[in-house]
Order: structure tokens, then C-alpha cells, then sequence
């Protein structure tokens, strides 16, 4: 009786196992780019890189200081720009970023922004790769108001 009920557990489990396989993370429409994963760990923790990006360190620098964070980073890797476009446009605002526009102009620019801070990607085509470039600084204040005027 042990003997049948851990077989008809063993198959049990196969078969929740292979059914579990065939589904995808994801439903999308048919000839939709496919999705990419953001990777494990980035420069910045709340600005996502898509899995299989090669941080380009020599191109890229970032400054922290007193809550005030400035940065240019650069990536490289294969992928469609549209599906680096559908990328950012679901993980952001993961991670509370509002995106305000996309502009396309043979390159493509993304805009998002955020209480203090702005962010702009830039993708490059570079032959079967993108060039991926992420910038973050703080949002202007704004010019100031002059009581008298400066002589």
C-alpha cells in the first residue's frame, strides 16, 4: 500500500511539474517583441538594466552625495530596441518613475522623472547591439526670482 502511494505521488508530481512548465510568465500578443528580464543586481538600485547588458565602465560615472545622486552609465547588448522600449516602460514604474515621453528620431529617448530626480535613457543602435545609455540627476529648481536687478 506504501509502495502504490508513493508511485501515484512520484507521477502526481511529474505531472503538476510538467503542466506548471508550459505556462509562461507572461501572456502577449502574437508578434509582440519578446520580453526581456531585468538583471540580478545595477549600478543604481531603483534604475533597472536589462539581463545580458555589459556595464561599459570606462563610459560611465555616478556621484553620490547627501541624497543628491548624479550619473552617466552605459550598457551594451542584443536585444530589439522595441523590446528594450517595453522593458523600461513596465520596470520603472516598479520602481516609482513616471514616465513623461518617448521620442524617436532613429535613435530612442526615454524620459521619466520622480519626486527630485530625472531619468533619460538613451538607445543607440551599434550594429546588432544597443548602446544603452542611462542618465540621473536631480530635477531643476527652477530659476529664482531677482528682487532688484543686477548691476
Amino acid at each position: 500500500m506504501i509502495k502504490k502511494a508513493a508511485v501515484l505521488l512520484f507521477y502526481c508530481s511529474i505531472v503538476l511539474f510538467l503542466g506548471c512548465a508550459g505556462l509562461s510568465r507572461r501572456e502577449r500578443p502574437a508578434g509582440s517583441p519578446a520580453l526581456l528580464e531585468p538583471q540580478a543586481s545595477f549600478k543604481f538600485a531603483d534604475i533597472p538594466v536589462p539581463a545580458g547588458f555589459k556595464f561599459l565602465a570606462q563610459d560611465s560615472y555616478s556621484f553620490e552625495s547627501s541624497g543628491v545622486r548624479v550619473g552617466v552609465l552605459k550598457y551594451q547588448g542584443k536585444a530589439k530596441p522595441e523590446q528594450v522600449i517595453v522593458f523600461y516602460k513596465e520596470q520603472m514604474p516598479m520602481y516609482n518613475w513616471g514616465l513623461l515621453n518617448i521620442i524617436e528620431y532613429g535613435n530612442r529617448m526615454l524620459n521619466f522623472d520622480r519626486d527630485s530626480e530625472t531619468c533619460i535613457i538613451n538607445l543607440l543602435p551599434k550594429g546588432n547591439s544597443i548602446v544603452l545609455t542611462i542618465s540621473v540627476g536631480p530635477k531643476s529648481q527652477g530659476a529664482r526670482r531677482v528682487e532688484r536687478p543686477i548691476k
